[in-house]
């Protein structure tokens, strides 16, 4: 059976180490600039070297986005940055412009080519003339379906094919929309998008200062543009006979926690499926998993063919059944207790969950007893990042995180 690259985001190191620490095969990131994602943390160029190194010495790979829609004022930029990335030996360049696509071509000949989602490609054709160009790796736009994607990759056997499988997604084509630079002067071409698509809005009839059309959801307004999250997280054998060869999480913007609950979730699915085959979707672990950590309502999109209803005219609030306690940044291997940093409130008496790679995956922990980094006894961990001994008899190592239920 051919291997299924899990893809993560990861907006920083501390991102990136826990994308890989709970089981994705390869991270995406991004540069301080020409990148689509210029509100994330990001990695300076030292950060990247550090970056690669980390992720090659697990056997693992990284792709570095370079998918802003260039100005001329990026082009002089753009080629130090294709040299430097080429310098380094990233696995792949993302990038979504044609005459940057050229231009990494031309002064770093070696360096691995990956096109853009918003790119918007669509078509076998499309695809084909990418291949011929050099490019290594296309990332499909997220508007095919199956079905679709089945045939590009039938067509044009000789490339990878990436898509998107979990997370946001713009209620336009990627990259395409001008709400954000509008409404706020902020473009989300540049990287700097506001989400101006999930605001609340009310429709007036014109003419008129007070009269508002009847179609408010509730007090708020109503979400005309909010797009829900796509999830295809029960479609890994149907991905997989298309000819994806790696399937993407967006989100180099999400939280710690999030990519560790979902990249888990993807992880365990996947590896259920090469043992399993297509019965992995009897366990609905998986599906439950997802919902512990902040998302919108979900949808297959336009993957089925069908045009899943994409838009939550209800809400555009993120949700989730858990939220994030602590990291475990010391184990418990020989003795009593691990050391946790605080994220969110617990007390003695909580019942915490574990997350992790781990077979203390979604074990329980009673909190009996804590102390603080000077021995005395806590009752009520409140404050934010301080650390603690946390005593358990269930396995814990550094890296993995306790969530409590909501």
């Amino acid at each position: 059976m051919r291997k299924i690259e899990l893809l993560s985001p990861a907006g920083d190191m501390k991102k990136l180490k826990t994308a890989l620490y709970f089981g994705a095969d390869a991270v995406y990131v991004g540069g301080k600039g020409l990148s689509l994602r210029a509100l994330a943390t990001n990695f300076s160029n030292d950060e990247l070297l550090e970056a690669v190194e980390f992720t090659h010495s697990l056997g693992k790979k990284i792709y570095v986005t370079v998918n802003v829609f260039g100005r001329n004022s990026d082009i002089e930029e753009a080629e130090k940055y294709f040299k430097f990335l080429e310098s380094i030996k990233i696995d792949g360049a993302i990038i979504s412009d044609t005459g940057l696509m050229y231009l990494a071509k031309t002064v770093a000949p070696n360096l691995p080519l990956n096109l853009s989602t918003q790119a918007n490609t669509l078509n076998y054709k499309t695809v084909e003339f990418w291949k011929n160009f050099g490019v290594k790796r296309v990332i499909l736009a997220r508007e095919l379906s199956k079905k679709e994607i089945k045939e590009i990759s039938k067509k044009v056997p000789d490339i990878e094919i990436e898509t998107f499988i979990h997370g946001a997604m713009c209620i336009s084509y990627s990259g395409r929309c001008l709400l954000s630079d509008y409404r706020t002067g902020r473009s989300s071409n540049r990287g700097e998008c506001v989400q101006a698509c999930r605001w609340n809005y009310e429709i007036r009839e014109k003419g008129s200062e007070t009269a508002f059309m009847e179609m408010q959801e509730d007090e708020r307004g109503t979400y005309i543009m909010n797009s829900k999250d796509l999830n295809l997280l029960d479609y890994i054998a149907e991905l997989d006979d298309a000819g994806v060869c790696s399937f993407k999480i967006e989100g180099r913007m999400k939280s710690e926690y999030y990519l560790a609950t979902v990249v888990n979730a993807y992880r365990r699915a996947i590896d259920a499926y090469y043992e399993r085959g297509e019965k992995y979707k009897e366990n609905p672990l998986y599906q439950e998993e997802l919902k512990k950590t902040a998302h919108r309502e979900f949808t297959t999109a336009y993957f089925l063919g069908d045009n899943d209803r994409t838009v939550n005219y209800d809400d555009s609030q993120s949700k989730g059944t858990h939220k994030f306690i602590a990291n475990v940044i010391e184990g418990n291997n020989n003795r009593e207790y691990a050391i946790i940093e605080m994220r969110n409130r617990f007390v003695v008496g909580d019942h915490l969950e574990v997350l992790s790679p781990s077979d203390s995956f979604n074990k329980a922990i009673k909190v009996e007893r804590l102390e603080n980094e000077k021995g005395e006894i806590v009752t009520d961990a409140k404050l934010v990042q301080e650390k603690l001994k946390l005593y358990t008899d269930i396995p814990l190592s550094a890296g993995d995180i306790l969530r409590k239920e909501n």
